[in-house]
């Protein structure tokens, strides 16, 4: 039996139930690491806070009546006002970067594809620099995430044209591609950060290398939302990602409409990054590592795939916030900096174990 029909057989019959058991303790256990991390995250920092204060804090927030007030209001002002937010908003944008590379490895069969390499971070941090910079009015007078939104959409479908050839995606066009449309998006930002007010620039330049800093609640709202209805809707199309293991040509007979599917799925995940970038910036390794690690663990099957590689970005990012906040007690790192400390080397043992060049058939 071939490896296209074999992959076939796994996703029409479904996982055997001693595999879903052991999908469900997967996920469970991430699910707690989730919530650990964050518990972490709100209760570390310059202050810290007592990790029973810390639960009291938020279960009183959330019910007022059931729980008794804390007893230190500035603790209950770091927890609830600057800390719980921001470990939220990294858990969103961590899954939503793990999931968006996952679906990005699959839709161009090249297991290097992430948003910061193909340039679609680059896009939307081009799109967002450019209302942050010149004013909106500059972006046909869209705010900063339906900035970031289009820059993304644009970059995801100059890569995806530049990349075909005879009607295909070839995967060396497509790094190629995505490499060179991000140094030119970055080579464009950069000339609105010489037109910016100097007082400007550093914190913008903190904003392009990632960072959850200054997260309020009415951050979270609308990139929880978004990405939210991003996940549930690629978790619908795990059974037609599942088809593109086996080469396009099988993804054909099996009645996929290829090419449709493939912008679909580019406009998607280019919403997703687009809503991301324009509340985190772009943060570099998430996209690419999670999805790698996840597979070496539960395998190519997008049903198992791509809700522990959700689960997994999150608890990656929000422990890597909480790093990039703490280890150095007079300076807080960008995102990207922390993210490349431990995406590095991950990546390049990866690379030792030859994990990738397997990981380039998709099975």
């Amino acid at each position: 039996m071939t490896a296209a029909s074999d992959t076939d057989r796994r996703s029409a019959g479904g996982p055997p139930p001693r595999r879903r058991a052991g999908q469900a303790v997967l996920l469970l256990g991430l699910g707690a690491a989730l919530l650990v991390g964050i518990a972490l995250a709100t209760s570390l920092g310059p202050v810290s806070v007592p990790l029973r204060e810390t639960v009291q804090v938020v279960l009183h927030n959330i019910s007022s009546e059931w729980f008794a007030k804390p007893s230190d209001p500035v603790f209950a002002q770091i927890v609830w006002q600057f800390r719980l937010p921001r470990a939220l908003l990294g858990a969103v944008v961590g899954a939503g970067l793990a999931a968006v590379g996952v679906v990005l490895q699959a839709v161009v069969r090249n297991p290097l594809a992430d948003p910061y390499l193909l340039g679609v971070s680059s896009g939307a941090s081009f799109g967002a620099v450019l209302v942050l910079v010149v004013g909106s009015g500059a972006a046909a007078g869209l705010g900063i995430s339906s900035a970031a939104f289009a820059g993304a959409l644009i970059a995801t479908l100059l890569v995806y044209a530049l990349a075909q050839r005879g009607g295909r995606v070839t995967p060396f066009r497509l790094i190629l591609a995505g490499v060179s449309l991000a140094y030119l998006f970055q080579a464009l930002y950069g000339l609105l950060l010489l037109r910016a007010n100097p007082h400007d620039v550093q914190g913008v330049l903190t904003w392009l290398f990632g960072s959850l800093g200054s997260t309020a609640w009415s951050d979270v709202g609308v990139p929880a939302a978004g990405v939210l209805v991003g996940l549930l809707y690629l978790f619908t199309q795990a059974r037609p990602l599942n088809s593109l293991l086996g080469g396009e040509e099988t993804a054909v007979s099996l009645g996929l409409d290829v090419a449709r599917f493939r912008i679909r799925m580019l406009v998607v995940t280019s919403l997703m990054v687009g809503v991301m970038v324009a509340v985190s910036g772009a943060i570099a390794f998430v996209g690419l590592i999670i999805p790698h690690l996840c597979r070496m663990l539960v395998g190519a099957d997008h049903r198992r795939l791509l809700p522990v590689a959700a689960l997994t970005g999150a608890v990656f990012l929000v422990l890597m916030d909480l790093a990039a906040r703490t280890v150095l007690e007079a300076t807080e790192l960008p995102l990207s900096i922390v993210t490349a400390v431990f995406g590095v080397p991950f990546f390049i043992w990866l690379l030792r174990k030859r994990e990738v060049g397997r990981e380039a058939r998709f099975g």
